[in-house]
């Protein structure tokens, strides 16, 4: 075998495993699942929203929006933040609405994770009427 084929090998095993020694924390907040969760339907006042993550986010700088849903996504004029409560696990948040009346609705998350980078997402669900 070639010396630089020899080198090329013992590297290999190597570089696989350097991906794993990344830890959690560098990694994007990406939405484990939601309470309620993507298309469910709720009966109709006040909400809790509990969102999981997979890795730690920054609780002061994260936030829950709640608005009507409207087709082409619409403005985000009627959107009303949501207070978050205190002392969650450091990969959840959740807050409680203000009461919702029957029809389609939406909640916003945008999380800020420890690696520096902010996520978002819309999750949709329906008020019973």
């Amino acid at each position: 075998m070639p010396q630089m084929s020899r080198r090329a090998v013992m590297a290999a095993p190597v570089l696989l495993a350097v991906p794993a020694a990344i830890p959690e924390a560098q990694a994007h907040a990406i939405l484990r699942r939601s309470e309620p969760a993507a298309g469910a339907t709720v009966p109709p006042g006040p909400l809790r929203i509990r969102i999981f993550f997979n890795s730690r986010i920054d609780h002061e700088r994260s936030q829950i929006l709640v608005a009507p849903a409207r087709r082409g996504g619409g403005g985000t004029a009627d959107e009303v933040r949501v207070e978050l409560e205190p002392g969650m696990p450091v990969t959840e948040m959740a807050g409680t609405t203000q009461p919702l009346t029957p029809g389609a609705w939406r909640f916003r998350w945008q999380v800020l994770a420890l690696d520096g980078h902010i996520t978002r997402g819309d999750v949709f669900f329906t008020v019973a009427g």
